[in-house]
Parts: C-alpha cells; structure tokens; sequence
C-alpha cells in the first residue's frame, strides 16, 4: 500500500507541475502579446508629453526627458554630467565657456586625451613624435598632480562647476559633454495643440456631430426595428431584406450621389452634410430588430389589455428590456461617427477650418508642425480620450443578454 500511494503521490505532483507549467506558458505568452499590443499605445502617449528635441533623440528613449536645471546666485542654469579628475561624472552647471584650451595626450598612449585650459600647462620646449607626428610636449597640471602630455590640438572648452560643491570643477568640450536630464512630462503640449488651427473648435464639432448622429441613429433604429418586428404590414419582410441588404453596397459607391445630393440642398460645407447622411443605418435597425423579436410577445400583449399603445410599449417596455442592445449600437455609431474622416474629407472645404472635425484638424496639423510631432502626437491622444472613455464605460453592456436586464 505504502508503495501505491508514493506512486499515486508522485503522478499528482507530475501532474500539478504540468499544469502549472502549461498555464504558466500560457499567461506568460498572453502576457507578452498584450504587451506588444500596447506598446504603441503607451509610445504614443509618452511622445505626446515630450519635447520637439526629445522625440528626435537618437538612440530614443521612452519616457519624456528634458534639461535638468538648477538655480545658481538667483540664475536659473543648466545642468551636464561633466567628466572629473580621477574618473566618473558630476552634476555641473557651466560657469565659463571659450576658454582656450588644447587636447593633450598621454605620453605613453595616445588615445587617453584630456582637454585643459593652456594657461594652466606650461610648454616643456621638448618634442615627441607619436603616429608619426610631432607634438610640443607640456606639463599639465591636473588637481594636485603634474604630469607631462602632448598638445595634440588646439580646442575651446567650458569650466564646470559642481553644483553641490563649488570647489569641483571640471574642464571639458560644451558641445560633446553630456546634459544632464529628468523625466518630466510637458503636459502644456495638449494647451499648445489646442491653440493651433482652433483645435478646440474642431473638437466641439466632433463632440455635436457625434452626439447628434448617434441620438439620430438611436431613434431611427429603435423605431425601425420595431416596426419590422412587431407591426405587421404589406411588403414588410420584403422591404426589411432589401434595407438590410443595402449594408452589402460599399460606402465609395455612395460618395457620389450623397455629394451631389448635399449640393443640391445646400449643405456643402455645413455640419449639417456631416449628420444628416447617417442617420438612418441598416445595421442597427437590423440590431434592434432581432433584439425585439427575442423579447416575449406575452409583454406587448399584456401591455395592450392595459390599454397601452404602440409608442408607449415601445418606450416603457421594450427600450429599457434593449439596454444592451443600445450601448453597443451607441457605442460603435459613436466610433464611427468620431473617427469619420473620408466623408468629411469630401463634404467640408479645407479653406473652411471653422467647421473642421477632429480628423480633418489632425490631417492638416501634420503640415502646420511638421516639425514638431510631439504635438501631433498631443492632438491624437486628446482625440482617443474621449472614445476610449466612451468604449470602456460601455463594454460591460456586449456581454448582457435580455435574461441578465431582468424582467420586472
């Protein structure tokens, strides 16, 4: 027995260790796919809070950085992690630039080089060749110690000062010395973009046609699919299939006569081309539809005993029974709505910045600031906010079912 229960004691451990290897793979993959997923997401956000010279940084650097600074006898200076004597860096701020100086090498090998201030090596009068060349050799005095070098070349450089001890300092080339940096957001990029063509505007516009398009669509769907659902008509399930089957037409092939048709009301360059056009979608009355027809006709009947009508059912009962339904329709009409940009390419002049919308501000904000895409990248994230916030308040609703509504 005592064997038999070693071996059973031996196969569970074997196989807890495989399934928890096995799981452990399995989330460690997730894992790494979900990372990959959002690192685009978390660089676009990252590049949105950085300076014009932080995003052209090479090698780039994902967190925003920019100069550290420090305020010296009331004067507000930058900072360098300047090379000292003896080896390692300090934090210095510059306290005098274009001193001459000359680049001396070691004796013994040439490639270790210091650059000094000449006034502080005194000329040997001797010479030296190295690689063939011949250099005046000094006696550099470095600190507390003197040593002799050779004067490869003349160069400038810039005293530096520590910044916790004004005693250290440090001599070095300014423009191959190191700034010292601090991660720091520059959250006055999203005040910056939104002053830029009246970026606030256009997100107005966004805001009011998303809004009506998406109450407009509601109210057309909600109604429709009710009437396709529950109220019986000649022609009917005909006139439902063939609405339905207008969703298979592609939206280019509309471009044309919906232009011509906004032409011929006048609504060319007005909001107003931007909402009427959709607001009646096949899609969702197809969506409610299908809802309703899933909801007990028991309901309806009941409710016309009361001495209900049709708009009333329809508002009182089946609405509220159809939340789940309505969120994901609101929620994917507003995607669609906010992130319209070739119809809106189409119907609204670029000459008319007044009655932009977010897409069409960001397309010509590329060309006004080319040359700063932190700022561009600013504008798209202040344009995701808004319908991430909107997707993420509304998902729980894609997994509801009339069941989970509750009947009441």
């Amino acid at each position: 027995m005592t064997t038999l229960d070693s071996q059973a004691t031996r196969h569970r451990r074997r196989k807890i260790l495989r399934t928890i290897g096995v799981r452990g793979g399995a989330y460690g993959i997730l894992i790494l796919v979900a990372l990959a997923m959002l690192f685009p997401f978390f660089y676009m956000a990252a590049t949105a809070v950085k300076t014009a010279d932080d995003t052209f940084r090479y090698p780039p650097k994902i967190l925003p950085r920019s100069a550290a600074t420090a305020t010296v006898a009331g004067e507000e200076v930058e900072l360098f992690n300047a090379p000292i004597v003896g080896g390692g860096t300090e934090v210095t701020y510059l306290a005098e630039s274009g001193i001459r100086a000359g680049l001396f090498a070691n004796l013994d090998d040439v490639e270790d080089t210091i650059a000094w201030p000449l006034d502080r090596a005194t000329d040997t009068g001797s010479t030296v060749v190295l690689d063939e060349e011949t250099f005046p050799v000094y006696d550099v005095q470095v600190g507390d110690e003197s040593s002799q070098r050779a004067l490869v070349r003349n160069t400038s450089v810039g005293r530096f000062v520590a910044i916790d001890d004004a005693s250290v300092e440090s001599f070095a080339v300014v423009r191959t010395t190191e700034p010292a940096e601090t991660v720091e957001a520059q959250w006055q990029n999203f005040g910056e973009v939104i002053e830029l063509r009246d970026f606030d505007r256009s997100l107005t516009n966004t805001i009011l046609v998303t809004i009506l398009v998406v109450a407009g669509t509601l109210f057309t769907s909600i109604t429709g699919g009710y009437a396709f659902s529950r109220v019986r008509f000649a022609g009917r399930d005909k006139i439902f299939v063939a609405y339905v089957g207008s969703i298979m037409i592609p939206f280019v092939v509309l471009i044309v006569p919906l232009f011509r048709l906004i032409v011929a009301l006048g609504w060319v360059n007005t909001l107003g081309s931007l909402v009427w056009p959709f607001l009646f979608n096949a899609y969702g009355t197809f969506l409610m539809r299908q809802f309703f027809v899933a909801i007990p006709k028991e309901l309806e009947e009941a409710a016309f005993v009361d001495g209900a009508r049709r708009w009333t059912i329809l508002w009182t009962i089946f609405v509220p029974l159809a939340w789940p339904a309505i969120a994901t329709l609101a929620t994917f009409m507003f995607l669609y709505a906010w992130n319209s940009f070739i119809w809106p390419l189409v119907s609204i002049n670029l000459a008319n910045s007044d009655d932009f919308v977010l897409t069409l501000a960001l397309q010509t904000l590329g060309g006004q600031s080319g040359e700063g895409p932190n700022l561009i990248f600013a504008a798209i994230v202040l344009s995701v906010m808004i319908p991430f916030t909107v997707f993420i308040m509304a998902q729980r609703y894609f997994v509801e079912n009339v069941a989970s509504s509750g009947i009441k």
